[in-house]
């Protein structure tokens, strides 16, 4: 404790509120409430028995400051707020805050689509859910667009059928009925898409009533293949409403949550009820330093609830919280009615508890076995390319054009054996012409290791390993690159494609892991995730420029001509540099329009 700090908490007063712990560079470290500011604030200075956490951050903690509040509730509400603004690094932080899939349906829209979004708007469409997770959904559409064959493209349908545009692969499988043909009228689709509402919003019993009177009265008139698609229709009723209740009949709203924890890892497994059904179910993981379980349930609940409505009047957890009757006010004033927190001791919510409790022990065995297999990746890894050190951060690079244009690169990033995105860089290569990966690979590797060394924390820190996609060549541009700034001392492999050889710098032969195996896996992955990548980066650029282009103001020159035109030449500076003659090749470009695009492009 430095004397700067011994004097603030001299002074500190015997007041509710909050203070915030920020370290020698003024970052915000922790952020905690209490009821005697001066006390607790005390403690973390005094205390000798302490955990390997707290100890730690304790140690990088510089200076404080603090919020004076009237009532420890105001200082419960201010701590919520202050640590979803600054995400403290020792704080007890949720780790997945994403929104839960919901169906979306405009139906202001002509031939409207169904799809899913995370968020809800008030934008006029229908919302449907919130469904238990993203791969049910996915059930559910797939069942839905296998049996109304709805269209899933933003296409402009009126446009489409204006200009006779070709169908897509959709509509010659069957699973779109190809409103841009002009075959299916406006008021036969809605009559589609209403009924895939009600199938939704589960109004099965009349529906299901309807249906099985047309699956009669197709079967009666041997329209066998259309009693078929209703039968298949009844039974999709039935399967969507599984998906959204559990197996706990006439229960009324109530959240349930459960905590367990592992080495490193603490889930709180959510069950929501809402209608005496199953709303929706989540997982949420922390990171667990040996904190007291209900301390961890404690802050999970300011967190869950601090931007959520709809708070029901009952609340069941597994441990009870620190703090209950602070945290029941609060949520009380939330809601508007009382709110009880408390941890049933028998019937159908015990049931539940244990059920929650269930499966967050199991999410904990599936997450630590998860990242023993990743330590075992690496450690074999290393290995067996025979590097004696640990390979915390990985590094992968691949490189991505179309005949030299939209020249890019990526950099993909997995830390102890998992993909760590907000690491993820792209490169837009800025010194090679024309498609050279080997140089590409050479500028990309110098300008990332340069940001390294210069100290740039967005490189840092530097790779225990450096993948290339590719071969010898790739390897030597890479090699070139490491040894240019001076890092010939980090480890670089390249990995061919053909045969998954890995090659190594000075050696001849190549390697080949024992197909399947973890460290297998964990090499092809990784290499899989940087083509992707990089892929997708160039897509982004190339749609972007053909989109944004001279071109546009050609007259006749559409969408579909752009694309064939840059295509073919391979950026708009050669077309502008293409002859007449040339532009007439182009198949798809009519005569007359080729010579429109050869005398807009030089001002003629």
């Amino acid at each position: 404790m430095n004397e700067k700090i011994k004097k603030r908490i001299k002074n500190l007063p015997t007041t509710p509120g909050v203070y915030i712990m920020r370290n020698a560079d003024g970052d915000v470290i922790y952020v905690g409430k209490a009821r005697v500011l001066k006390n607790r604030v005390r403690q973390y200075f005094t205390n000798e028995q302490q955990l390997a956490k707290v100890a730690a951050m304790v140690s990088r903690v510089d200076d404080f400051e603090y919020i004076i509040t009237d009532t420890e509730l105001e200082a419960l509400i201010l701590e919520g707020n202050l640590i979803k603004q600054y995400r403290p690094y020792y704080n007890i932080l949720l780790k997945d805050d994403k929104q839960f899939p919901y169906i979306r349906i405009d139906l202001n829209e002509a031939y409207p689509r169904v799809e899913v979004v995370r968020s809800v708007k008030k934008d006029g469409a229908k919302y449907f859910g919130p469904f238990i997770a993203a791969h049910v959904i996915k059930d559910v559409l797939d069942d839905i667009y296998r049996l109304y064959p709805l269209r899933s493209c933003k296409k402009d349908i009126k446009r489409a059928i204006e200009r006779k545009e070709r169908p897509c692969l959709n509509y010659e499988m069957g699973r779109c009925c190809g409103p841009c043909t002009g075959n299916r009228s406006e008021e036969e689709y809605m009559e589609m898409v209403k009924e895939v509402i009600r199938v939704i919003t589960g109004d099965k019993g009349a529906l299901k009533k309807e249906l099985a009177q047309q699956m009669e009265q197709a079967a009666e008139g041997m329209n066998y293949e259309l009693a078929a698609n209703l039968r298949d229709r009844i039974k999709l009723i039935d399967r969507i409403r599984e998906k959204q209740k559990a197996g706990f009949p006439n229960l009324d709203d109530k959240d349930v949550f459960a905590l367990d924890t592992g080495k490193e890892t603490a889930v709180v497994q959510a069950f929501l009820f809402r209608d005496g059904k199953l709303s929706y179910a989540r997982k949420y993981y922390m990171d667990f330093d040996g904190e007291e379980k209900a301390e961890i349930m404690g802050s999970f609940l300011e967190q869950y609830y601090m931007e959520k409505s709809g708070i029901p009047k009952s609340i069941y957890v597994t441990p009870r919280p620190e703090g209950t009757a602070l945290l029941m006010e609060w949520l009380t004033e939330k809601r508007g009615s009382n709110v009880k927190i408390m941890e049933a001791q028998r019937g159908d919510n015990k049931k539940l508890q244990d059920l929650a409790r269930k499966n967050a022990g199991d999410a904990i065995k599936i997450k630590e076995g998860a990242q023993k297999q990743r330590e075992l990746a690496t450690g074999n890894l290393a290995n067996a390319l025979g590097l004696n050190r640990e390979l915390r951060r990985i590094e992968c690079y691949d490189i991505s054009n179309t005949q030299g244009t939209d020249n890019v690169s990526s950099m993909v990033v997995f830390t102890d054996g998992k993909p760590d995105k907000k690491k993820y860089r792209t490169f837009k290569i800025k010194t090679v012409e024309g498609a050279n990966d080997f140089a590409s690979m050479n500028e990309t590797l110098e300008r990332r290791l340069l940001r390294g060394v210069e100290g740039d924390e967005a490189f840092l820190p530097m790779p225990d390993l450096v993948i290339i996609d590719g071969g010898k060549g790739q390897l030597s541009a890479a090699v070139d690159a490491l040894a240019a700034v001076g890092c010939d001392d980090i480890p670089v492999v390249s990995l061919a494609k053909k045969e998954e050889e890995i090659f190594i710098p000075g050696q001849q032969e190549s390697i080949l892991l024992k197909l399947g195996s973890p460290e297998f896996r964990l090499v092809t992955g990784i290499r899989d995730e940087a083509h992707r990548f990089a892929v997708g980066y160039h897509r982004k650029l190339r749609e972007k420029r053909i989109k944004k282009s001279e071109l546009d103001d050609v007259p006749g020159v559409g969408n579909n001509r752009k694309r064939l035109l840059l295509r073919y030449f391979g950026s708009l500076k050669k077309i502008k540099e293409a002859s007449l003659d040339e532009i007439k090749a182009v198949k798809g470009i009519p005569q007359n329009v080729a010579e429109t695009v050869f005398n807009a492009l030089r001002g003629r």
